[in-house]
């Protein structure tokens, strides 16, 4: 599953926590100006799985970034879909005053602790030989140097996304069973040991769009009577178990051994 062709690079979201129970509704309002995303249309129910892995410093930093309602902030994390050989994509998600920045390169899943524990990527780990790809991946590890940033948290979530069949400048997505655990080594984990639900009562929808808020997002949120609210699943998932399970766990890897600081110099 590859998705990067769907990404959105920069624009605004907008979040709201809804009761399951109108989320039939939303769904035929939605139907009549997108059409379901080919990872969710041979689905039951029209969702497919979403895995992150979260990275941040010992003391939490992006997460309270997040918290704090940094104006201009970042996280960064891996995302992927499933498991055996399919891509992992090294993703930067920012936040500059209400616009999202995201970028993201497609890595193959051998290379993962390789470059989480700071080697320089090389053109076989990448699964494009893209200039922006190499780009976004350089400076993945150089802001995984500064934070010296670690696995902290794996997230998972089941996604009912909704695309323009024209273009990517508009999506609606619908998150259920949202679940996070700490997880402290550099890999790409599926199963999860102990996981909490995140938002456990509610479905996160999510409107997204590149330019204009489009006129009918308007007529939708009036015609549900939808209320925004900040749904940041990782910092959320911090704050319900605790910031105390995140600080310091089991180490996959000896890290300050196979982190090359030398290596740092190649990214300024």
């Amino acid at each position: 599953m590859s998705q990067d062709h769907r990404l959105q690079a920069q624009r605004f979201e907008l979040k709201y926590l809804i009761d399951e129970a109108i989320t039939p509704g939303i769904r035929d309002f939605v139907n009549s100006y997108l059409e379901l995303d080919e990872y969710g249309a041979g689905s039951s129910n029209f969702s497919y799985p979403v895995h992150s892995l979260y990275l941040d410093s010992d003391d939490l930093e992006t997460h309270q970034a997040s918290i704090n309602g940094t104006k201009n902030r970042f996280k960064l994390r891996l995302r992927y879909y499933d498991a055996g050989e399919s891509p992992v994509f090294f993703e930067i998600k920012a936040r500059v005053d209400d616009c999202i920045l995201k970028q993201r390169c497609g890595v193959r899943r051998e290379a993962v602790p390789l470059l989480l524990a700071g080697q320089l990527p090389e053109p076989d780990h990448l699964l494009s030989r893209e200039t922006r790809h190499l780009g976004t991946l350089q400076r993945f590890c150089l802001l995984l140097h500064q934070l010296n940033a670690r696995p902290k948290a794996h997230n998972n979530y089941l996604r009912e996304a909704w695309v323009s069949p024209h273009d990517n400048s508009v999506r609606v997505t619908f998150d259920r069973q949202i679940r996070i655990e700490p997880f402290f080594r550099a890999e790409a984990p599926i199963a999860m040991a102990d996981p909490i639900r995140v938002f456990p009562d509610v479905t996160v929808l999510e409107l997204k769009f590149t330019n204009r808020f489009p006129n009918w997002f308007e007529q939708l949120v009036r015609f549900f009577n939808l209320m925004r609210f900040s749904s940041a699943k990782y910092s959320e998932g911090v704050v319900l178990l605790g910031e105390h399970r995140f600080h310091d766990g089991e180490r996959g890897l000896d890290w300050e051994g196979l982190r090359p600081k030398a290596d740092l110099a190649l990214y300024g």
